[in-house]
């Protein structure tokens, strides 16, 4: 959906719940709306992968300039061994008055004079060669130095970069959980009535229609999910801040993030076509700033989890679209989440999402609150 179709469809739905007498409005912080935010986490996400991709790739290219370093200083002591006996031949024959004419005095001939006299010329251009060996090889040592002193520099850029970037998406993905919240604060009273309602028809063993066209029972949390809080930030080790170094992109807390809901999302698929991919779906939330339950939970009432699609790869009901894999798939389904329904389900986003919005509200809600 594009954004302006996507602001015209918020204002209907605040329309709609002002009439409930909830009188919602789009929430702004610092001047910002809900889909700016939402927009900024994206790109700054965007901004902090490539920096990051640049610096695993300079990551490389150190390690194989180390490794050159290493084998050039190995080979060393044996090279300068040889130059060594290279000028200490020379220097004896240098310093021998008489060399030429012992050499003619102790030749049976001509031709072994001449063959004598190739020998050592071969001896002398050899021991050159082993000279020149041993400078190419400082000079290979000092060229290695200097580029990787210049990655590292460059590396400490790109780290400093990764984490402006990463600290922006923190901001921005704090402000919109914020906002999810306040939403979800508005709309505490109708959200408990449908769920009161749900939980009387789930206890009948009423189905309902979902965006799939399939039926599906209706189920009823307790209460909604709670408001996923993103992961808090790693400290750096005593060792990094010593050094003064960025924290590294390993500690970084999109990793901690993905880390700490792959299990979780796994879990939950265990079993069903979409088990294994808990990792795509959390690295997704992160990347598109959306609670990490909420495509898994859809799936499961859309279409068992990736077991009933409509269309291929579609676990979702999202519109016509099908995918060649899984984790094009959830990405795609996803980044749709952010730019057309929010952070996290709503009342708001269940109206837009299927025709029978209250039971498929009370149905992921039952869902993201056993992930």
């Amino acid at each position: 959906m594009q954004r302006s179709a996507q602001r015209v469809a918020t204002l209907a739905i605040a329309a709609v719940l002002g009439g409930l007498g909830l009188g919602l409005s789009p929430v702004t912080a610092h001047g910002a709306t809900y889909d700016e935010l939402q927009q900024r986490v994206e790109d700054a996400a965007a901004t902090y992968n490539e920096a990051k991709a640049n610096l695993d790739q300079i990551e490389v290219e150190i390690t194989e300039n180390e490794e050159k370093i290493v084998q050039i200083e190995a080979e060393l002591p044996a090279q300068r061994a040889k130059a060594a006996e290279s000028l200490r031949t020379l220097y004896k024959m240098h310093q021998s008055s008489n060399g030429l004419i012992d050499l003619v005095l102790s030749s049976n001939d001509f031709n072994e004079f001449i063959a004598t006299l190739t020998y050592l010329d071969r001896i002398q251009a050899k021991n050159m060669t082993e000279l020149q060996g041993l400078a190419d090889l400082n000079n290979q040592l000092i060229e290695a130095k200097d580029t990787l002193n210049a990655r590292r520099a460059q590396a400490t850029q790109e780290a400093d970069r990764a984490r402006e970037a990463q600290d922006e998406a923190i901001a921005a993905r704090e402000e919109v959980v914020r906002q999810a919240a306040a939403n979800a604060a508005a709309e505490q009273a109708q959200v408990q009535a449908v769920l009161v309602k749900a939980a009387q028809d789930a206890a009948g063993g009423v189905t309902f229609t979902n965006a799939s066209g399939q039926q599906t029972a209706v189920e009823a949390p307790a209460e909604a999910p709670a408001i996923v809080e993103e992961a808090p930030a790693q400290e750096q080790t005593s060792q990094e801040a010593e050094a003064g170094a960025p924290a590294s992109s390993g500690n970084s807390d999109r990793d901690s993030f993905v880390n700490s809901w792959t299990g979780r999302i796994d879990a939950y698929l265990a079993g069903s076509p979409l088990s294994g991919h808990g990792r795509t779906f959390a690295e997704a939330a992160w990347d598109y700033g959306v609670d990490p339950r909420w495509s898994p939970a859809i799936s499961c009432i859309e279409s068992t989890k990736g077991a009933y699609c409509f269309r291929p790869h579609n676990a979702w009901g999202w519109g016509n679209s099908s995918w060649g894999d899984w984790d094009t798939a959830i990405r795609s389904h996803v980044a749709g989440l952010s730019s057309g329904y929010g952070y996290t389900l709503t009342l708001g986003a269940a109206q837009k999402y299927c025709e029978d919005w209250e039971h498929w509200y009370s149905a992921v809600s039952a869902e993201m609150s056993s992930i």
